[in-house]
């Protein structure tokens, strides 16, 4: 049976964020990998997909993250904490990245390695916080992308980002290279979530 989903514009409008969820519902972490998949096709810097993800469903794992995340209740209410971690020495992955991309036969070989030789003279030379902007600016779309797959699918979310970031990286045992960026409760919404207004097109907008 196909699977049917509102047009985008009507999951666009209909994604809010929710903060009180139903502690009684469980969502298959099956079905949370699948929505990672598909959230992983966003784009990325040089398809470097510097994003990790830390997917915490454990009661007493949550408890704990509530604690340095000033106690929101999301925390503890949702099915899981979906962390977002931005992976800062993403060259790393270069080869493994753009090789597989000559194996789906996206590529050819003479401008596969143009592309690693320009990536590998660029991002390791990248000073650290270029390359944390880098990470946080590709976590950001990929948490869009994965929340509002979240939404096609009938469940809720809200991002996080005002949590002890260290503590987190402490609690986990991160690497240095690994930086926690957003925390995405994912749920079933218990209430329903606050309206809010946007800023007038024509203040925000020009054409030039």
């Amino acid at each position: 049976m196909t699977e049917l989903f509102a047009p985008l514009s009507e999951v666009i409008h209909a994604r809010k964020s929710v903060r009180k969820f139903d502690s009684d519902y469980q969502i298959a972490p099956g079905v949370i990998e699948e929505m990672l998949q598909e959230a992983t096709l966003a784009p990325s810097s040089s398809n470097l997909q510097p994003w990790r993800f830390i997917v915490i469903q454990d009661e007493e794992a949550k408890k704990k993250i509530k604690e340095f995340s000033f106690n929101q209740e999301q925390m503890e209410t949702s099915s899981a904490i979906i962390a977002v971690v931005g992976d800062t020495e993403m060259y790393h992955n270069i080869d493994e990245i753009y090789l597989s991309n000559l194996e789906a036969g996206n590529i050819d070989e003479v401008n596969v390695q143009r592309q690693i030789d320009n990536a590998k003279a660029l991002y390791p030379n990248a000073p650290a916080d270029a390359r944390l902007t880098i990470a946080a600016f590709d976590a950001g779309l990929v948490s869009m992308q994965f929340m509002l797959i979240a939404k096609a699918k009938g469940y809720d979310t809200v991002p996080m980002g005002g949590f002890d970031k260290a503590q987190f990286a402490k609690e986990f045992n991160l690497e240095d290279r690994y930086a926690p960026l957003v925390l995405i409760a994912l749920g079933k919404a218990a209430a329903p979530a606050y309206g809010s207004t946007r800023l007038p097109l024509e203040k925000i907008t020009s054409f030039v």
